[in-house]
């Protein structure tokens, strides 16, 4: 299986963009608990109308991340590897598992508890990271392994955004949004009579954010809504979705995700951080990142298989899946997110980033470190045939 130019493009951007934002979270730890940690924290709480700076990014910025999210959801739909309902079945699945399982390991800990809130955290796995980590393996990862985890990080992300919009939305203004979907729907005209300049899309697309952002339901949702407005007319190079797709790329993985690790990740960590770690919330989210996301994508794969719902690639074996699943554990960008709408409270969001912080670096450990094992053993193998055979 040969890997499309556009998924390759991709794979390489999130690649770059997963290394960048493991060493800008490291300096943010840093920063935050060195001797300028006072002006660090007080510097991303700077009040900028009537939001933070985090805020902004967090409710602005990411919304361009979610436009990206969606315009590539929108091609993998209708050209990429979700096209095939048969190649699109065994991540769809993984997913699902890697959602379902994490969740229910969860809510077994939080059920009934002022944190039960929090189960959408271990849910979301980080594109960026994931692929970032899959890449440090090089040519040894099988080209199905590649689409299964990129495919699979696409559809948790999607899973992510339904969970935002149903499970986190407080209260409604209903006239807000009302007015946001007489806008989504003017712009669905405009796609319709195949208008391609994207000024009027990015015009009203802003205008759609902030009734989104007084509506009650989370801002960054009009990203998802904006991409599947935005023509697509076949996917080609020259399309109004393909060049928006191109050009957002690198302003979303070397300016808009390391800044978000940045303003979500100076987390000033104090000498009885570890206490917060016994918690029913923190002990959930590690154990649904760790365990419940690769036993999930592993479980749920193998019965669709099984099912006969869909076949494995002929290059991966079910060690790969698992190894993927692995990989699958690192939530921080989505479960970071996740966790600034679960809850209010200081104390449990710093404690919920911690484990978050351990989970993703334990699952991206495990995972480097399995795959590395089994795929060594495969490099191996094939020199020692290879050997043979000259023999």
């Amino acid at each position: 299986m040969k890997l499309t130019k556009t998924f390759k493009v991709f794979f390489e951007n999130e690649k770059s963009g997963g290394i960048l934002l493991i060493l800008v979270t490291a300096l943010s730890l840093f920063l935050a608990n060195s001797v300028v940690s006072a002006d660090y924290v007080a510097f991303w709480n700077t009040q900028i109308g009537h939001h933070t700076v985090t805020d902004w990014i967090n409710d602005g910025l990411m919304t361009i991340f979610f436009l990206l999210i969606g315009l590539e959801l929108e091609r993998e739909i209708y050209k990429g590897e979700l096209s095939n309902i048969k190649n699109a079945a065994l991540p769809i699945f993984g997913a699902l598992g890697g959602m379902v399982v994490p969740a229910g390991l969860f809510l077994l800990l939080n059920f009934g508890t002022a944190t039960q809130n929090g189960a959408g955290i271990p849910m979301a796995t980080d594109i960026a990271f994931a692929i970032g980590v899959l890449s440090l393996l090089g040519n040894r990862v099988p080209t199905s392994l590649k689409i299964f985890l990129t495919a699979l990080a696409v559809i948790d992300d999607l899973g992510a955004i339904l969970v935002i919009a149903i499970f986190y939305t407080k209260s409604i203004a209903y006239d807000n949004l009302a007015i946001a979907a007489g806008i989504m729907g003017v712009l669905f005209i405009l796609n319709r009579m195949k208008i391609q300049n994207l000024i009027p899309y990015l015009v009203g697309g802003f205008i759609m954010w902030y009734f989104m952002l007084s509506s009650g339901v989370h801002a960054t949702i009009t990203g998802v809504l904006l991409a599947f407005v935005i023509p697509f007319s076949g996917g080609s190079s020259k399309t109004t979705s393909y060049k928006l797709q191109h050009f957002l790329h690198k302003p979303v993985a070397f300016l808009i995700l390391p800044l978000f690790a940045m303003a979500n990740t100076c987390i000033a960590i104090n000498t009885d951080w570890h206490e917060g770690l016994s918690h029913p919330n923190a002990l959930g989210i590690i154990l649904g990142l760790v365990v419940g996301k690769p036993v999930g994508i592993l479980l749920f794969a193998f019965l669709s298989v099984i099912l006969g719902i869909c076949a494995l690639p002929s290059d991966v074996k079910w060690k790969h899946i698992l190894g993927a699943g692995m990989l699958g554990g690192i939530g921080f960008t989505m479960s970071i997110f996740v966790t600034i709408l679960a809850f209010t409270d200081p104390e449990v969001i710093t404690y919920s980033k911690i484990a978050i912080l351990i989970a993703s670096l334990t699952s991206g450990t495990i995972g480097f470190l399995f795959l590395n094992s089994i795929l060594k053993k495969k490099h191996k193998k094939h020199i020692d045939h290879k050997h043979h055979s000259n023999a």
